[in-house]
């Protein structure tokens, strides 16, 4: 190997008369150099903010008509839906896939069915910072592709390694609609008119988990457990389809950029650049999306506390769903198929909660900006439904348990879980609602990464507990148990509905 040594090269002293000739040339230099640039038009950075052609640009999502506005939260709904059915359509079945694949441990049965919640913690620190960079239209149609494609290796699995593999891939496709839904639906719905958009979109996480049981129990009970897989790969195929024709880029960011970017080519000046704009490289984006979520949940006492009441509430219905099984089919005797018809108390809940909040929300925001006397609405105006509601919750809990401990008729437990149902959307929907407002487009789908977070992995390790849980309390002190947990949240969005404004106004967070 041949060395190469440099020597640094030293500079002999200089003379007190070299060094003033120094300066004086320098100095003359400079001039030159100042009177050629003021030759040059001179450049103003405020004039190249490339913004919309006025208020009323038909460009802009929040002013496209509202059927296509509204079709775009259905699509975001229905592919929510789907990716939700995903995630329980198999529970009625577990039975029959720990058979085949020779599960012989019940905690593993049961994270076989939650694993997928998990990725849907994770799967929006990414998803997030994707859609930041690229857009959110082709986040959509890439993750859902993965998503069928990861389906469809669920169906075809022979070992529990790959069956696992498999749905933690899935989820973390699947996340794509959760994560960013709030933000397309902050996109394309003015703020007086998000009440009935965020319900609308409110159909496809509350539903598509109850949905996916009572599908899949008499498909699992007509066919074998593959085929609940294969029917949500369908469904999966053809939203896919749906999106592919029907939907539009909505990411304001994305759009002012395609057409700062048009308007450089035509115009040939460089310097034009989004308004919205923040100068930050794709790597910076990532890093930002990752730690947002994390900052919120540490340093914002209101997503914080909110996420921990969602999260409570969202892994309740999945301790819930975890557990139908054992006793519709053990305490009842009922078959794999019309046990999962039991999930329907709570859909019916949910869906009544759903035509409730849609006929009340943006009412009741109307008559609150009148009653106030503002012109714009506040955040904590979602919360009134939410103080109303949800402390129902416990009531649907203890009926649940104490009628199905007592085996009093199946029907009783299952109006227990409508209850159950009908109280957490009040808790889910206005939540999202509320950070959608709070935080506007930009960083919306921060605070619901946040929230979705927190929700998921309770959704993915709480229904873990419910067997042993069970087995010790039994179904009605356990459940008296998971209805008292409940109740003791209940008084958070009365205290954010009356200081919430006051907690945002000293707030010194910045994202």
């Amino acid at each position: 190997m041949k060395l190469v040594f440099r020597i640094p090269f030293i500079q002999p002293l200089r003379t007190a008369r070299e060094m003033k000739l120094s300066r004086n040339n320098e100095t003359e230099a400079s001039a030159n150099t100042d009177e050629e640039a003021a030759k040059l038009p001179s450049h103003q950075p405020q004039d190249d903010a490339v913004d919309w052609d006025g208020l009323d640009d038909p460009k802009n999502p929040l002013n496209w008509p509202a059927t296509k506005s509204f079709g775009h939260v259905v699509i975001v709904a229905v592919l929510s839906m789907v990716v939700n059915i995903a995630s329980t359509m198999v529970a009625p079945a577990m039975d029959d896939v720990a058979r085949d694949l020779e599960i012989t441990n019940m905690t593993l049965s049961t994270l076989a069915v939650s694993i997928y919640l998990l990725e849907f913690a994770l799967g929006p620190l990414v998803i997030s910072s994707l859609s930041e960079m690229y857009g959110r239209l082709i986040v959509y149609h890439t993750c859902n592709s993965i998503f069928v494609i990861f389906v469809i290796a669920c169906a075809l699995s022979h070992t529990p390694a790959q069956f696992l593999v498999f749905r933690f891939i899935s989820g973390c496709a699947g996340a794509a609609p959760l994560s960013l839904g709030g933000g397309t639906i902050a996109d394309i719905i003015p703020i007086e008119k998000r009440g009935a958009g965020a319900a609308l979109f409110g159909l496809g996480p509350l539903l598509g988990p109850v949905l996916g049981p009572v599908i899949g129990g008499f498909v699992a009970e007509g066919k074998d457990w593959r085929w609940t897989f294969w029917v949500v790969a369908i469904l999966g195929g053809a939203a896919g389809i749906g999106t592919l024709i029907f939907m539009r880029e909505t990411h304001p960011n994305t759009l002012l950029e395609r057409k700062a970017a048009h308007l450089r080519r035509t115009t040939g000046n460089p310097y034009l650049r989004s308004k919205l704009d923040r100068g930050l490289t794709g790597q910076q984006i990532i890093v930002t999306a990752l730690v947002r979520p994390a900052k919120l949940l540490l340093f914002s006492p209101i997503v914080l506390v909110m996420s921990i009441y969602v999260a409570l509430i969202f892994g309740l219905l999945y301790l819930l769903f975890a557990t139908f099984s054992m006793v519709f089919e053990g305490q009842y005797g009922l078959t794999t198929g019309f046990s999962g018809l039991a999930y329907l108390g709570l859909g019916i809940g949910e869906l009544v909660g759903l035509v409730t909040f849609a006929i009340l929300s943006d009412r009741i925001l109307k008559a609150k900006m009148a009653a106030d006397n503002v012109q714009g609405p506040k955040p904590e105006y979602r919360l009134v439904l939410m103080m109303w509601f949800p402390p129902v919750i416990g009531l649907g809990l203890f009926i649940y348990g104490w009628t199905a401990y007592y085996q009093v008729h199946w029907m009783v437990p299952i109006f227990g879980t409508f209850i159950v149902g009908f109280g957490a959307f009040f808790v889910i929907m206005p939540s999202q609602l509320y950070l959608v407002d709070l935080y506007g487009s930009e960083a919306a789908a921060s605070a619901l990464g946040a929230n979705i977070l927190l929700r998921s992995m309770f959704g993915a390790f709480l229904p873990l507990a419910g067997s042993h849980m069970y087995s010790t309390l039994n179904y009605g002190w356990g459940n008296t148990l998971l209805a008292c947990l409940a109740l003791a949240f209940a008084p958070v969005p009365v205290l954010f509905y009356r200081y919430g404004e006051w907690l945002r106004s000293r707030a010194t967070l910045t994202l």
